[in-house]
């Protein structure tokens, strides 16, 4: 297939690239590289398009409509994997008009875009955050998801119901994935696992909100093989949840992570905003039903890959700025 693949520079969007451009895919990418977390590391996730002749990444913001056109025009994609966004659940408290332009309005005009140059099939990465204060535990697709605790979780609800008016009026095979608390290599510095790590590095404190948080942490390696597996299905209009199914208290995280680095996160114990979801958990029946998923690695084991990945390429930089 060829395939337009937007986010393709940040932590899942070059994971899910790696896949594609290996199977011989034709992968276009495109990123706009900004500064909400260091451009360069986005450029070092790029660096594999150029090991493939099957690949081409591009600076672009999906907010320039005429240029995101242009692309499509001359490219005429099978198919669309929708992963950039505006990331981060607190930020968007502090700036929800930029969440909205980039997660809700940039996201309509691809999906339109989409419809315009004959694009059959658009995979779109949602959040479990659209679950907010549900009463209904494990998480269920079938969800009302009426009560959103921030525009980030708004901003996604909205793209997923923008799908569905688009599948029903004009046919698009629109596939939306929630995917839950993903970590691993390569994962953002304002995610916490990296801040603990680098608190175990450097000694430096790291929030952690007072409470009982249980996360469904999902390693990154089976997001990417749930998101490879939906573009390659058309399956009219689903909401799929992608998650490993089985919380993890934070505290347990935490030692886990401890255990493997050898060494303590230093932890300032603070309130939790009125953003924080108490505990996340996917139930993933239906994809495992649809898109054959079957989360292989288990909080243990991605704790330790991530800690060789950060101790390899983070930790000494982090070091040497610290003292």
């Amino acid at each position: 297939m060829k395939i337009l693949l937007t986010g393709a520079a940040g932590f899942i969007g070059h994971h899910v690239a790696k896949r594609l451009l290996k199977r011989g895919d034709t992968v276009v990418g495109i990123d706009n590289f900004n500064n909400y977390y260091a451009p360069q590391w986005k450029f070092e996730n790029s660096i594999q398009f150029d090991h493939y002749g099957n690949g081409q990444m591009l600076a672009l913001d999906l907010r320039d409509y005429d240029k995101v056109s242009q692309l499509m025009i001359r490219h005429r994609f099978d198919a669309v994997i929708h992963l950039a966004a505006m990331a981060g659940v607190r930020p968007s408290v502090l700036h929800p008009g930029l969440y909205m332009q980039v997660n809700l309005t940039a996201s309509q005009n691809l999906i339109e875009l989409s419809r315009l140059h004959g694009v059959n099939n658009f995979v779109f990465a949602s959040t479990s955050s659209v679950y907010g204060h549900t009463k209904r535990i494990p998480f269920d697709e079938n969800d009302a998801c009426e009560l959103l605790l921030h525009p980030y979780a708004a901003s996604k609800r909205a793209v997923e119901q923008i799908g569905f008016t688009y599948h029903r009026n004009y046919g698009i095979n629109f596939t939306a994935l929630r995917l839950f608390t993903v970590y691993g290599p390569a994962g953002r510095p304002d995610m916490m696992p990296y801040l603990l790590a680098s608190s175990i590095a450097t000694g430096k404190p790291v929030p952690r909100f007072r409470g009982n948080f249980q996360r469904d942490w999902t390693y990154v390696d089976d997001i990417a093989n749930g998101i490879v597996s939906a573009v390659d299905k058309q399956l009219g209009f689903e909401i799929i949840n992608l998650g490993r199914g089985e919380p993890v208290s934070l505290d347990q995280f935490i030692g886990s992570l401890q255990t493997v680095a050898d060494g303590h996160a230093h932890l300032k114990v603070v309130a939790a905003p009125s953003t924080e979801m108490l505990v996340t958990f996917a139930s993933n029946e239906k994809a495992r039903s649809l898109l054959n998923f079957n989360p292989e690695v288990s909080v243990n084991q991605g704790v330790k890959l991530f800690w060789q990945w950060f101790a390899t390429h983070r930790a000494k930089t982090l070091v040497e700025q610290a003292a």
